[in-house]
């Protein structure tokens, strides 16, 4: 029998000769050169870096706001590297050492990178200088969504990507704002303009305690070896937006904000220049207790003289966004324009709505129809032009969410969306919606435009109708009435809604909530200011002001039912199409609010409450309850005089429940 292996029985037309252990070795039977693959053309790189450089090339993340823009700027590409750095290091400025820390762009991480970039810049420092003085922070600048997914996932602890391609990640300790840790600077001018005293949500500070906390987080971010800075805008309409800059520690900071703001074509961020306002986020960093004014170790501070706001103590990035409206709530209206916490979408004949109203209240439901166009789903401006969005995104509660019941938000969380302290299963990655191990408050930050039926830009014409929405559990007011303009004004001024309390408490009543024009907790002004600015606009544009009622019909909660939204559907559709401006109205007593006789689609019984309760006598009662309800909290706004005379502040007093 032949041997295939062996040294004496060797093949020699496969050169075979005997290997390790006696297995057969096999060689070529003649020497070539080494052999490559004639099919394509060898890469051009020498090394692994190179060929590794050669996947990426230069770009910058883009959403476009306006068409036609200019075309770049003429200035070179290192010249405008220098000032975008410049005015980094600006903002960066500490007040008492040097006026700003050396900075470099590019990823510490990657040598290679950051070697390449050789511009940095640096004021010259003061007479007494620090060790932050000597050494570099590399800025991270308007990265893309990809790239903060890979900073995140790399070194923020508690970051990972779900099932559907979001990423999940954690706030720290707090999971929701710290309204009573909020504080604004309260010098000779914000002394006279903004809202102070009993239900104002202005905490009061001086300049000098603000300066301290600045001071503490600008030398936190400068410590870093990075850091995050976002350039971007606030209102879509491009004649009164706000350039904002966002300063931050973590790479989930700046996907958030990069969601929740306008995102800046290439040709907006080279003509930037200075920020309107700045943010700087040092929340890993807790503010000194012993500081004049601290109350815990979270401080969330606005200073509207200097243009800037400091995060101490809170990683909820939530807080970013609501302090940027408050801001807005005071730079627009010193332009006549009037800010507003509420959705807003628009028909295809370009009929737009404003819908009012406070959580649980049917909001973001009823605002994302269909069969209209989103124009926003929170914050608003209402100018000369019409209304613009403030926002360049959404931030969706996720807690029971569902694909039937929110096809809309279920669909747009996807790759790009920051998904805050959800619980995900740890090796599908799929999340599940209903789990509260973390926080109740579970949320989703996109894009805008990851919503199918979004009106890009997010502009529109005036307001054809204003609805404020009210979850009344007391069953009381009716499911739609139209409303006078001091009618408007009064409920707007109100901001009502009822809370169903939890059975742990022993409470098993309705609670009223009201939130100055639905929204108090970011409002700077006067409640009234909002409103007569409000009624200005409605009478100037012929706008129609409704109250819906999304809550309870045929007695309290416990007794009655909720208001099938079916039908409350049927009522914002009769409002949207006109139809209900024809309709026969009646007047209810104690709230003279006029109801409508008939719509299509919804029981004529339900829509005088009356009719829905059977004991009459407890109906009554309840009435006349929620109307004292109403007058004790208008209490605190009776004083103050609204418009030029008395005469329209009389005229909202009488707007209000008579009995």
């Amino acid at each position: 029998m032949a041997s295939y292996g062996g040294a004496e029985n060797g093949d020699a037309r496969f050169g075979t000769k005997t290997g390790r252990n006696g297995l057969a070795k096999i060689e070529t039977g003649h020497k070539t050169e080494v052999c490559h693959d004639d099919s394509t053309t060898p890469v051009k790189a020498q090394t692994i870096d190179e060929l590794h450089s050669l996947q990426k090339k230069k770009s910058a993340p883009t959403t476009p706001i306006t068409p036609g823009l200019a075309a770049f700027a003429t200035v070179s590409e290192e010249d405008r590297q220098k000032l975008q750095l410049q005015s980094i290091s600006a903002s960066l400025a500490s007040l008492t050492r040097e006026t700003g820390p050396k900075v470099v762009k590019g990823d510490p991480a990657r040598k290679s990178e950051t070697a390449k970039v050789t511009d940095h810049y640096h004021y010259a420092p003061a007479i007494n200088s620090s060790d932050s003085a000597l050494k570099f922070t590399h800025v991270l600048y308007n990265l893309s969504p990809a790239e903060l997914y890979e900073q995140a996932i790399k070194y923020e602890k508690g970051s990972f990507i779900t099932s559907t391609g979001a990423l999940a990640t954690l706030s720290g300790a707090k999971t929701g704002r710290s309204p009573r840790d909020k504080r604004v600077v309260r010098d000779e001018t914000t002394e006279d303009e903004l809202w102070w005293g009993k239900g104002s949500p202005n905490i009061e500070m001086d300049e000098h305690t603000f300066l301290v906390n600045r001071e503490r987080a600008v030398d936190y971010l400068n410590s870093l070896e990075k850091i995050f800075v976002n350039d971007q805008f606030l209102n879509w309409d491009p004649e009164h937006r706000i350039k904002v800059r966002i300063v931050s520690a973590r790479a989930y900071h700046s996907l958030f904000m990069h969601n929740m703001c306008i995102r800046p074509t290439p040709e907006e961020l080279e003509d930037f220049g200075t920020p309107d306002f700045t943010i700087y986020n040092a929340g890993q960093f807790p503010c000194n207790r012993y500081t004049h004014y601290m109350t815990s170790s979270t401080s969330i501070d606005i200073n509207l003289a200097r243009r800037e706001m400091v995060i101490l103590g809170t990683q909820y990035a939530g807080e970013m966004k609501k302090g940027l409206f408050s801001v807005m709530h005071y730079l627009m209206p010193k332009r006549q324009i009037l800010s507003l916490h509420s959705g807003c979408n628009m028909g295809k004949a370009g009929d737009v709505a404003l819908f009012f109203g406070l959580s649980g209240t049917g909001k973001t439901t009823l605002s994302t129809d269909h069969n209209r166009y989103l124009i926003g789903d929170d914050e608003h401006c209402w100018s000369e032009n019409g209304v613009a969005n403030i926002e360049g995104g959404c931030y969706a509660k996720c807690i029971d969410l569902s694909k039937e019941k929110e096809p809309d938000i279920w669909n747009a969380i996807k790759f790009g969306t920051v998904l805050e302290n959800v619980v995900f299963d740890e090796h599908t990655r799929e999340v599940d919606y209903t789990e509260k191990s973390v926080t109740e408050n579970t949320r989703a930050a996109y894009p805008i435009e990851y919503i199918p039926n979004a009106k890009i830009p997010c502009v529109g014409p005036h307001p054809r109708n204003v609805i404020l929405l009210a979850c009344d559990a007391f069953g009381v007011l009716p499911p739609v009435s139209k409303l006078s303009l001091a009618q408007t004004m009064y409920h707007f001024i109100s901001g009502y809604t009822a809370l169903v309390a939890g059975t742990e408490d022993g409470i098993k009543e309705p609670q009223a909530t009201f939130s100055a024009c639905f929204g108090a907790a970011f409002i700077m002004l006067h409640p009234t200011k909002y409103a007569a600015m409000l009624a200005e606009k409605m009478q100037k544009h012929g706008a129609t002001g409704w109250l819906v009622n999304t809550g309870w019909s045929g007695g309290s909660y416990g007794s009655g039912q909720r208001i099938k939204l079916a039908y409350t559907r049927k009522i914002i559709d009769a409002i949207h199409s006109g139809s209900l401006l024809e309709a026969n109205y009646v007047k209810t007593e104690v709230f003279g609010l006029e109801i409508p006789t008939a719509i299509e689609g919804v029981p004529s019984e339900m829509l005088e409450p009356s009719n829905t309760w059977s004991d009459k006598k407890a109906y009554k009662e309840t009435l006349l309850k929620l109307g004292s309800l109403f007058r004790r909290n208008f209490e605190v706004f009776m004083n103050h005089k609204i418009g030029k005379d008395d005469k329209l502040t009389e005229e909202i007093l009488a707007a209000g429940p008579i009995f």
